[in-house]
């Protein structure tokens, strides 16, 4: 693909990527650790992928790095397929899987795909996904290690084990949050709120010297940028599926970000450029020790706040990260556990209380969102993330059936004194030598078909009459069981002496029709092509309609 202009970088693109780099060392490092990586593919993943995502963007201004749910769901896809985490290989694997997903995903334009994902759905897996975060720093904020895997039973496990707890690991843990809070009441200091809490309570358990997990104590941060390293090609059968799933869910995160931040200079956002654009980014994070990465809202956020105005301001995030790791890459290993997980812990909570306006939303507005909505989360809460997402996908799918046939239904249409046309009720009974409009509104699901059918009038003592069934709205490719109802309706009118004309047909939906037998079923002369100008196909064939009836009513004598 080709990358768009990259234009001149400004100062503030400078500054804001400077912020969003710092920032990254501390969101960076606790979303690998509750996905169970070693922190510092935290700190790479916002380098290499960062950069390259942020020249191919089609959102300007969106920051291609890990994310919360992302971190889960790789973890959990690796679990699933018997694969260890801390396996560089699997992981540089796992990554070029998802950009490759993403790429194609990207170049097939399924951007469109998201749209079917529902509001509900996404609620309760982001909400769960919030809910999951908060539980796996449960070990670093308390010192205590629950052995459940229920995302809910860990709670209360925790809970009823809180004599074990160890008080100076919540001490610093909740005097992180503290100093977080302080930091984000004020205005000035809101986008920098949890980098001042990382350096505030790391400063101070250092001085004090307190006694608790340090990062160094997982892995080794070196003053070095990630070496280049290759996939374990021979797990590829282990990790496709799931690569699809860590694909999803990156996808659907980002997916909103354009709206969210249109781009500064006028150009149209594209969410299949995007995902094209994720895709490259993750093939080159890959071999770079980045776990996969997807656009991030709240590291969107923290650079347009810092005034980024140009792709520059990503290009430099990814570019200042990797030269603060360089330069001073070893002192993150100071970093106590127990202050990360009181970040981690602010971030689960931002993301639960940021839902709360969706939570509402989803439960006022029926019973099948609200259903879709808890079992999704619970899903989330309880199966792997893969399997959770898409689950909420099927129930996206299903939830719009079920939808579409709730709302699909035919109406009269009656012409009064002046020509036009206006809806009406659908009568019980058609009448002998009579023309009766009857309009379609739907999608054209075979599931609708059972309660049209039973919307139909009764052909009990009927004949010599004219059904125009108006269509203008069907997509161009139909159910073929709607088809077949055409067909059956059609040759049901004929054993009264009557004709069924399917009128607003549009030139796609004509050569469909054409192909798989209807038209000469129903008749070539019963068929009328939409045209420009709206109900002028209606106007002709309610017309041609009531000569022929006229004709046969005159012939009867």
């Amino acid at each position: 693909m080709n990358p768009p202009k990259l234009g001149r970088p400004t100062r503030q693109d400078a500054v804001a990527g400077f912020v969003t780099g710092l920032f990254s060392i501390p969101e960076g490092m606790a979303y690998a650790s509750i996905g169970g990586f070693n922190p510092l593919l935290g700190l790479y993943s916002g380098m290499v992928s960062t950069a390259v995502g942020a020249v191919f963007n089609r959102t300007v201004l969106m920051v291609t790095t890990l994310t919360s749910a992302i971190a889960l769901t790789s973890q959990s896809v690796l679990s699933e397929a018997g694969l260890k985490a801390d396996d560089i290989g699997n992981v540089a694997m796992l990554t070029v899987l998802v950009g490759v997903i993403m790429v194609v995903f990207g170049l097939l334009r399924m951007g469109s795909l998201m749209s079917f994902v529902s509001n509900a759905v996404m609620t309760g897996f982001t909400t769960g996904i919030a809910v999951q975060i908060i539980a796996g720093v449960i070990g670093d904020a308390t010192d205590y290690e629950t052995d459940r895997h229920n995302t809910l039973a860990k709670f209360a496990d925790a809970v009823t084990h809180v004599g074990q707890w160890d008080p100076v690991a919540v001490a610093v843990a909740v005097g992180t949050v503290i100093v977080w809070a302080l930091a984000h009441a004020v205005k000035r200091l809101e986008p920098f709120a949890i980098l001042i809490a990382l350096v505030v309570a790391t400063v101070t358990v250092v001085v004090v010297g307190a006694d608790v997990e340090q990062v160094g104590d997982i892995g080794a941060i070196p003053n070095a940028v990630p070496t280049p390293v290759m996939p374990d090609w021979s797990v590829i059968p282990d990790l496709l599926v799931g690569a699809v799933a860590v694909a999803l869910v990156a996808l659907a995160q980002a997916a909103g970000i354009g709206a969210a931040v249109p781009n500064p200079d006028g150009s149209r956002t594209s969410v299949s450029g995007d995902f094209t654009a994720q895709g490259v980014a993750n093939l080159a994070g890959g071999f770079f020790q980045a776990l996969p990465t997807g656009g991030s809202l709240s590291r969107t956020g923290v650079a347009t706040s810092a005034g980024a105005q140009t792709r520059w301001a990503g290009i430099f995030a990814g570019v200042f990260l990797a030269a603060i790791v360089l330069v001073a890459g070893s002192t993150a290993e100071l970093i106590p556990m127990p202050v990360i997980g009181g970040l981690i812990f602010v971030i689960g909570a931002e993301l639960i209380v940021g839902r709360l306006p969706d939570i509402k939303l989803v439960l006022r507005t029926g019973v099948l969102p609200a259903v879709a909505m808890v079992a999704t989360f619970l899903a989330t809460t309880e199966l792997p993330l893969q399997q959770a997402i898409l689950l909420g996908a099927g129930i996206s799918m299903l939830l719009f059936c079920v939808r579409a046939q709730q709302q699909a239904r035919i109406r009269a249409l009656v012409r009064d004194d002046d020509g036009h046309w206006r809806t009406d009720d659908v009568p019980e009974v058609i009448a002998p030598y009579s023309v009766t409009v009857l309009h379609y509104e739907g999608v054209s699901l075979f599931a609708e078909v059972n309660r049209l059918d039973e919307s139909w009038p009764s052909l009990a003592d009927t004949h010599d009459a004219v059904v125009i069934f108006h269509v203008r709205t069907l997509p161009d490719v139909p159910s073929s069981t709607f088809l077949k109802s055409l067909e059956s309706r059609a040759a049901k009118l004929a054993e009264h002496h009557c004709r069924l004309m399917v009128v607003g047909m549009d030139p796609g939906l004509m050569r469909v029709v054409e192909r798989t037998g209807v038209a000469a079923a129903l008749g070539p002369e019963n068929l009328v092509e939409r045209t420009n100008v709206f109900f002028q196909a209606l106007d002709r064939a309610h017309e041609e309609a009531q000569a022929w009836v006229d004709g046969r009513r005159s012939a009867s004598g």
